[in-house]
């Protein structure tokens, strides 16, 4: 579950419909003990506050139970408020069951190429699916 399901959830309680341009998903199921066959097994994130307020290079990613894998684009790409400095991407991979602190990058892991191929292809269709564009240098 999401924090986009609960505007969703709220809205089915109170028996209205939830507009059809809502990202999220009603998570009653869930409070009720049952899973649906179709929930989500990953989410998607942007950031891309550039080096701005924390300090961390823009980037995407996925996140699953099992994994999470970042694309650092690195690049301000004119956002407002972002630092306008540019640097090489860089991808990250993490096994959050093994290494739930993110301290080994799997990303250049020849052991972990099927995993990084499948999520990054998770990655691609799930930012098709909210609209987002991919980096011009985040190629297949």
């Amino acid at each position: 579950m999401l924090n986009l399901d609960f505007a969703p959830l709220f809205l089915e309680l109170a028996g209205v419909p939830a507009p059809a341009e809502l990202q999220g998903r009603s998570f009653r199921p869930l409070l009720q003990g049952q899973t649906p066959s179709d929930w989500r097994q990953s989410m998607y994130y942007r950031y891309w506050m550039h080096k701005s307020h924390h300090n961390v290079y823009a980037h995407y990613g996925i996140r699953t139970k099992t994994h999470k894998l970042i694309y650092y684009y690195s690049d301000a790409l004119g956002q407002m408020g972002a630092v306008d400095e540019t640097y090489e991407p860089e991808w990250e991979l993490f096994d959050l069951e093994r290494d739930p602190c993110e301290m080994k990058n799997l990303a250049g892991d020849p052991q972990h190429a099927a995993v990084f191929g499948e999520l990054k292809r998770e990655l691609h269709r799930l930012q098709a699916e909210v609209g987002d564009q991919r980096y011009v240098k985040d190629v297949d």
